[in-house]
């Protein structure tokens, strides 16, 4: 088959920018046919569960990656997959899957180029080429992304709680600070070329998943929210316990930590899971990504290593630490302040693109391939464990059935593994050694 032309601003793209593109946005089978290829529903054996991780769907619902812009399939179909599959594998629906965590950049471009906010309090935008010609704001985040994101959670709406942590691409502004502009020629092995960028306004996300959004408002399990919403706090029940998740805007500030703080006192010896977008890099160091270092331009917001210092580690109750934001995988366990493992794993395929070489398209613009991660719970065990699997519903595999798994992804990711250990980065076993002695047996299975 003859390759095709991506139809967009792709297209023109050099290759040196192709790079940046891929690292800074971190096929189209129809969905009854996806429906009918689902394996059945497993159902939950005793005390097993799992938990879906979603993570960076903006390729997915860029305006541009649709059929509508010329695109040669609409990308947003493996977002959709992917919910399609949580929805048929959850508990309602005779599966084990009881909780879903989106770990931020729900759709891709702003709406305005500065926040007022930012603006009044004197920051100043320096022109960014690469910005302006990838990521300029549009309209069409209100009239096409943000309506396929909700068309996506739509799926899983009164099937089973979620929680959304949002992510930089979806603030209502993205900018190069004055004082960090762009390199004169932008160098992909170096992120601080590209400028560093900054957020701010969260408009659109509070209408869409804000705490008076129709998916959140009045929900039992949505328990507690700040800033409306942009923070927020879910419950849910299995395994015989009672889980808190908390889902932190990116790059938290202080003032959402004393929330999550407050969040966890009244909630004091729940296992708590925390999902926030940037916390931690593909050689799983806790680090801001140098292009957008929030904290570095604005001290009143936070970084990964305040996140860590100043709550994680300071709330026993902490077992599970969510991410997503810089490309690739990476998992880290630490001691707490209460000598207890905190688990910290990243995940975000979106710089994938074989979805994009299967259709023929020449230069392959990143869409992610439709992997997500699904954390199996095995609560009957002596010492609890999380199986963590990477799947993609658009391929009907996890990745360690797909032979061909570290033949596409390894070079760019992890060159320095083996096979063997890419595979590992991707489907593991964490034992959870002290998770009885912080919150006890739990309930039996009925």
């Amino acid at each position: 088959m003859s390759a095709r032309r991506v139809p967009d601003a792709d297209i023109h793209m050099k290759p040196s920018e192709h790079a940046m593109l891929k690292f800074f946005r971190r096929a189209g089978a129809m969905v009854l046919a996806l429906l009918l290829a689902l394996p059945a529903p497993a159902v939950s054996a005793g005390r097993n569960f799992t938990i879906a991780v979603i993570p960076d769907t903006q390729t997915y619902a860029n305006f541009r990656h649709q059929k509508a812009e010329g695109f040669p399939f609409d990308a947003a179909d493996l977002m959709k997959q992917q919910f399609d599959y949580i929805a048929a594998h959850s508990a309602p629906r005779g599966g084990d899957i009881r909780f879903v965590a989106h770990v931020g950049d729900v759709w891709e471009h702003a709406t305005i180029a500065i926040d007022p906010a930012h603006v009044a309090r004197g920051f100043k935008a320096a022109p960014n080429p690469f910005l302006a010609k990838y990521f300029a704001p549009t309209t069409k985040v209100g009239t096409v992304e943000i309506p396929l994101a909700e068309e996506a959670f739509d799926k899983i709406a009164g099937l089973v709680p979620f929680g959304i942590a949002p992510g930089n691409h979806d603030y209502d502004a993205m900018w190069t600070d004055i004082r960090y502009p762009p390199f004169p020629v932008v160098d992909p092995a170096n992120k601080r070329s590209l400028g560093v960028q900054h957020v701010g306004g969260l408009r659109s996300f509070r209408s869409t998943f804000g705490d008076r959004s129709r998916f959140f408002a009045g929900k039992p399990w949505y328990v507690a929210s700040h800033d409306g919403g942009a923070d927020s706090a879910q419950i849910f029940e299995a395994g015989g316990y009672r889980f808190l998740h908390i889902a932190l805007q990116f790059n938290a500030p202080r003032s959402s930590l004393r929330w999550a703080a407050a969040v966890l006192r009244r909630y004091r010896g729940w296992p708590t899971i925390l999902s926030t977008h940037d916390y931690l890099t593909p050689l799983g160091e806790r680090g801001s990504d140098p292009a957008m270092d929030a904290h570095g331009i604005d001290p009143k917001d936070g970084s990964p290593q305040i996140l860590w210092d100043e709550l994680i580690s300071r709330h026993d109750q902490i077992f599970l630490v969510l991410c997503g934001h810089q490309s690739g995988e990476a998992r880290r366990r630490d001691k707490n302040a209460f000598g207890h493992d905190v688990d910290q794993l990243l995940a975000d395929y979106q710089d994938r693109h074989q979805a994009s070489i299967d259709a023929g398209l020449t230069p392959p613009p990143p869409l992610g391939d439709g992997w997500m991660r699904l954390l199996g719970f095995d609560m009957d065990a002596a010492v609890p464990t999380i199986r963590v699997r990477t799947y993609s519903p658009h391929y009907g595999k996890d990745s360690r059935a797909l032979a061909t798994y570290a033949a596409w992804y390894k070079a760019a990711e992890r060159p320095d593994l083996t096979d063997a250990q890419f595979l590992d980065q991707s489907d593991f076993v964490l034992s959870l050694d002290d998770f009885r002695q912080r919150f006890g047996p739990g309930r039996s299975a009925p």
